[in-house]
Formats: structure tokens, C-alpha cells, sequence
């Protein structure tokens, strides 16, 4: 049975290792092969906390729904704006410890069933805090499924059943889900398949619910991260509420004004964003997420392939002319005709059975897009099979 224990153990990389000494006291050493790890996420536990709480059923659900429609909401901007679950994961300590003070404590029995809960089991806790959070994150991350529906509706004037919309988001949710249970030893159990964004939101964790005596001349976690939030708070809301206009700013649109190639090559929204900036934070994290969360490799990785792709293929494609490039703007999602006009569903598609009438579309034009949108979703399902193919090199063992 120990051998097994063992074999078990080091199977799935446990990131703890329990040594008895002479006097049967047990030592957890965190031997977790990733630093970033290490140092951020604790190896201990408290089993006799209560997790599955009225406060995690009704917290989590509230925050999941909130957050769900807040960010399918903010999707529909040109620059969109993503609320994470961190907003909820701070917004709940309170909650949760209002609710820990104010419910009764009384237990209630579930009928038929020897089952009994109480509203409030004792103090807010961790675990429930995770549970929450992790509640948050589920409707914070939206679902693609709702770009058919709204696309369906915006852009060929059709409505869903709401039966059907609502099963079209329900399976390609759960298809998601279970993909993840299938390959969770790659995905959760494998030590080195670390995500440095949930490290962050375990120091915020550990901030908010650990006691820390504050050293000499220094802060807290808790007290760094008032600080921040405050001064975060202060710089955003100048360029997202007092002066729009420096969320993309471009040098060489302000310099040429009346010059297209100028407007193409420097415009921030609208062309390649050469000498452009930015002061808006949605701007800036809308690249890769939170600079502050992903390690420097990543972002260096993301930058080469981005200026690969954006300052070298891009422009020879585009001013070569490739495939008549330029007959059509070199930044849009846009698809347009043979003649460069913005192109007509209406005329191809049967009204009656919703679908392509192919001797209209003959007869009309071939769909055309931008040189920037082809490359993009050449190289998104590219991106695709590429990080299966990382799975399988890096992690297939």
C-alpha cells in the first residue's frame, strides 16, 4: 500500500510531501517545480471549514448572472471593456461577511431527506470566497454561441427560437466543459501547466483573509493592494471618463491629416497604430490581458508574432496588392463585393429557408475581405492546432 501511495504520487506531481519525524509531527514541503508557484500558493488546508454554503450558492449565482451580462453587454463596444472575476472577488468579502453577521444560525432539514443546512454556518471563510469567485469566473468568460445569435439578428435581420438559442449556448458550453474534464491530466493535474493569471487572484486571496503583521517601514498585502486600487481608480478615470480621446492617440494622423497612407499606417483604431499611443488601461489590456499578470516570455513571445504579423506580412501583402488588396480598407471586419461596396446578404440568401441561394450569389459577386481580416482568421485557427500540437510535445509524456 505504500509502494501504491508512492506510485500515486509521483504520477500525478503532487506538489507536497509529508516527512514524519521522531516526534510524529508532519512537515509539508512544497517541492512545486514552477517558482512563481511556490512562492504565491500555500500547501496548507483546513478541512472542518464549510464550503458549499447558503452564502457560496447565493453570492456565486448573483455574481455569475451579474457578471455574464455586464460583459456580453460591454462586448458590443469597438473597444470592449472585460470585467473579471476579481471584481467579484472583491465586492463579496463584504457581502459575505455582512451576510455571516446578520443571518440566523439556525439548521434547517431538506424534506424527505435526513439532509440539514444552515444560512450561516459560522464565519465567511476562504473557501467559500474561492467558490465564489470560481462562480464569477464562469459567467465572466460569456459565450461565444451568443456571437451567432446576435450576428443572426444584426446582420441578416432573423430571429431564434428562444429554445433553440438557448440550446445552441447550452451544448457549445457544455462541449467546452467537457473537453476540459477530458483532458484535465494536461490541463489541471500537471504541475507545469501553471496559469499566472490565477496566481494573482491567490495573493488577493491570501490578502484579504490571512493576518500579517506589517514589518518596519513597509505594507501588507492588504494595505499594498488598497493603494493600488485607489491609485488604479484615480489614473483610469481620466481617460475613461474626463478625456475620451486618449484612449488612441496618433502622432502621424495629427501630423497628416488629409493623408490616407498616413491614416493607414499610424491610425490606432483603424491602421497599423504606428506611432500611436494609448492611455486608456482597457487599450493597453486588451493585447494580451493584465501586463501585470503574464510573465515576460509571454508577452515577448505575443509582441514577435504580433509585429510579425501586423508590420511585416500585413504591409506586403497589402501594398503589393495581393489578391486586390487594396481595393478594400486595410483594417476592418468588413466584407465587401468585386467593387469594393459593402457587400449585400440580402441579395443571396433565400428568405424563406434562411440560406444561400447559390445562382444569386453567382450572379452577384464573390465575398470579399480586408487583407488584415483574412490574415486573422488564417492565423486564428492556426493558433488552434498549434497549441494542441504544444500539448502533445510539451506535455504528452
Amino acid at each position: 500500500m505504500e509502494v501504491m501511495t508512492t506510485n500515486v504520487a509521483e504520477d500525478n506531481s503532487h506538489a507536497m510531501k509529508i516527512a514524519d519525524d521522531d516526534d510524529d509531527n508532519t512537515e509539508q514541503v512544497n517541492d512545486n517545480p514552477i517558482e512563481e508557484v511556490r512562492l504565491t500558493v500555500p500547501i496548507t488546508d483546513h478541512p472542518n471549514q464549510p464550503a458549499l454554503t447558503f452564502r457560496t450558492w447565493v453570492l456565486g449565482l448573483i455574481s455569475c448572472c451579474c457578471l455574464a451580462f455586464i460583459n456580453q453587454f460591454f462586448t458590443y463596444r469597438t473597444n470592449q471593456l472585460n470585467i473579471t472575476s476579481v471584481s467579484a472577488q472583491i465586492i463579496c468579502l463584504p457581502l459575505g461577511k455582512l451576510m455571516a453577521a446578520t443571518l440566523p444560525t439556525r439548521k434547517f432539514t431538506v424534506p424527505f431527506t435526513k439532509w440539514t443546512f444552515s444560512l450561516n454556518p459560522g464565519p465567511f471563510n476562504l473557501k467559500e470566497h474561492v467558490l465564489i469567485t470560481i462562480f464569477a469566473g464562469c459567467g465572466s468568460s460569456g459565450v461565444y454561441a451568443l456571437y451567432i445569435i446576435t450576428m443572426v439578428k444584426a446582420f441578416y435581420h432573423k430571429g431564434l427560437h428562444p429554445v433553440a438559442a438557448m440550446l445552441l449556448a447550452q451544448t457549445t458550453q457544455l462541449l467546452g466543459y467537457g473537453w476540459a474534464g477530458l483532458f484535465r491530466k494536461y490541463l489541471v493535474e500537471s504541475p507545469y501547466m501553471w496559469w499566472p493569471a490565477n496566481l494573482v487572484q491567490v495573493s488577493l486571496f491570501r490578502a484579504l483573509h490571512e493576518d500579517e503583521k506589517r514589518s518596519k517601514g513597509g505594507v501588507t498585502r492588504l494595505q499594498f493592494f488598497i493603494i493600488v486600487l485607489l491609485c488604479s481608480f484615480a489614473y483610469y478615470i481620466i481617460p475613461g471618463y474626463f478625456f475620451p480621446t486618449l484612449s488612441a492617440i496618433s502622432l502621424l494622423c495629427l501630423i497628416w491629416k488629409d493623408s490616407i497612407t498616413a491614416h493607414q499606417i499610424g491610425s490606432g483604431l483603424h491602421g497599423l497604430g504606428i506611432g500611436s499611443f494609448g492611455l486608456d488601461w482597457s487599450t493597453v489590456s486588451s493585447f494580451l490581458g493584465s501586463p501585470l499578470a503574464t510573465p515576460l516570455f509571454a508577452i515577448i513571445n505575443t509582441l514577435v508574432g504580433f509585429a510579425l504579423f501586423m508590420y511585416v506580412l500585413l504591409p506586403i501583402a497589402y501594398w503589393t496588392n495581393s489578391n486586390e488588396a487594396k481595393r478594400f480598407p486595410i483594417f476592418t471586419s468588413q466584407t465587401f463585393d468585386q467593387d469594393g461596396h459593402v457587400y449585400n446578404i440580402t441579395r443571396i440568401l433565400d428568405a424563406k429557408n434562411f440560406d444561400i441561394n447559390l445562382n444569386a450569389y453567382n450572379s452577384y459577386s464573390k465575398l470579399y475581405l480586408s487583407i488584415m481580416f483574412a490574415f486573422y482568421y488564417g492565423l486564428s485557427f492556426a493558433g488552434l492546432t498549434s497549441s494542441m500540437s504544444h500539448v502533445v510535445l510539451f506535455h504528452g509524456k
